[in-house]
């Protein structure tokens, strides 16, 4: 390969996007090829029909991104930024994603390993490996990065509260769904970015006051993606049927792990639908989900909820049981579902004052905790109609998870008085 080899290539989001010799050097591994045929929203497109888009676009345009990125901040500080550093960035924002089960995150809600963890196993061998090796980003030099464990200058672009996976996504979602509302600007964020002095004086990405609006406008993007897209009661419905398929799966031997983590959407799906031993994934196929019996707001709930429902999900399979049972639902017909992202709406960047001083953002915090609540939604859904009390249900999921562990071993009415 030439040193002086590029291609461009055209995306609907940012147009044309440069492929530099290291990028095409792994580009067409087998490992990032994978990626075409894992969708960036999961069961979103249920019910946004444009949502198809994949992690291999979206990897494509953070690439895009870290480029313009690197490129401002060079421009910003006057310095030229080591060489060394600015490929690792590159690469890790292409690669950020490389470990991603299909569907989106909906299996590591049901209780896989988070997609960062499985990122060395592509990193560290196969043609990727190689690749990486030869242009001198190894795998111990990226993934320190794309696990959010690097303490590096630059390390912000790649995992933080300005990363370049969150320019992207927030903006490429919102276009492929066709809603306004994930809509930032990110051009005026990428020209506010700066480096300011950081912990043990060394330097750390940070933001110029310029880039307080268009910070501003990120956060309620994001606020409003969850409220609307993600957490959208028909795709919640949909993941919540996934999960339960997946993992019924797995507990009875037709799948593994290890394999569903290198698979594709259609692959996973197909091999699930081999062994519909419920017709959940029928139903899911042909979109029959299942509905609601209880929407409640986190707004009307307790300020301080109890994780279980979001973190435990083995426990919450075993309510799920026991729910069904005591309302007459069909046996593996109700889901409970109360997601969860504790700090998604967090601000972590200094900011440079116009005389230099460097502060740490104070107002956009404080509201952060109220736009989560605000975007969170308590929620059952039934295959079929059942009468139950939502304020037994509420109930239920305020206590805490030892106290609802106890009962469900005790076999305890959940839904009994007192």
């Amino acid at each position: 390969m030439r040193p002086s080899q590029f291609e461009v290539v055209r995306d609907p989001l940012w147009n044309n996007i440069r492929l530099d010799p290291e990028a095409l050097a792994v580009v067409d591994t087998p490992a990032v090829q994978r990626l075409r045929y894992v969708r960036q929203l999961g069961h979103a497109f249920l019910v946004y029909p444009g949502a198809t888009h994949s992690r291999f676009e979206h990897a494509l345009g953070a690439y895009h991104l870290a480029r313009r990125a690197l490129a401002q901040l060079e421009e910003t500080t006057g310095t030229r930024l080591d060489g060394g550093d600015a490929l690792a960035v590159r690469l890790a924002a292409l690669l950020h994603d490389i470990g991603h089960y299909p569907f989106s995150h909906a299996l590591e809600e049901a209780g896989l390993p988070h997609h960062e963890a499985l990122a060395e196993r592509h990193l560290a061998g196969g043609d990727l490996a190689t690749r990486l090796a030869q242009i001198g980003a190894p795998c111990e030099t990226l993934l320190p990065l794309i696990q959010g464990r690097s303490r590096a200058p630059l390390a912000g672009l790649v995992s933080g509260s300005l990363d370049v996976d969150k320019l992207d996504y927030l903006s490429r979602d919102a276009w492929m769904c066709g809603v306004p509302y994930g809509v930032i600007d990110v051009d005026r964020l990428l020209t506010s970015l700066t480096l300011a002095p950081g912990p043990g004086g060394g330097a750390t990405l940070a933001l110029t006051e310029k880039g307080l609006a268009p910070l501003e406008s990120l956060l309620f993007a994001k606020y409003q993606m969850y409220r609307t897209v993600y957490w959208h009661h028909a795709v919640r419905s949909a993941t919540a049927m996934f999960k339960r398929l997946v993992r019924q799966a797995i507990a009875g031997g037709r799948l593994r792990a290890e394999a569903i983590a290198l698979a594709t959407d259609d692959a996973l799906i197909h091999e699930l639908l081999q062994a519909d031993v419920h017709g959940l994934a029928r139903r899911l196929r042909e979109r029959q989900l299942a509905k609601r019996a209880l929407d409640v707001p986190a707004t009307e709930l307790p300020i301080a909820t109890p994780s279980w429902p979001a973190t435990d999900p083995d426990l919450v399979e075993r309510v799920e049981d026991r729910l069904a049972a005591e309302l007459g639902a069909q046996p593996g017909g109700l889901f409970l579902d109360f997601p969860a992202k504790e700090g998604m709406l967090d601000v972590d960047l200094p900011l440079v004052k116009r005389n230099g001083t460097v502060e740490r953002l104070t107002g956009l915090p404080r509201v952060a905790p109220e736009l989560y609540r605000a975007a969170r939604r308590l929620r059952v859904f039934v295959l079929e109609r059942v009468a139950l009390e939502p304020k037994r249900i509420v109930e239920l999921v305020m206590l805490p998870r030892e106290e609802v562990a106890r009962q469900v071993e005790t076999g305890r009415g959940l839904l009994s008085q007192g």
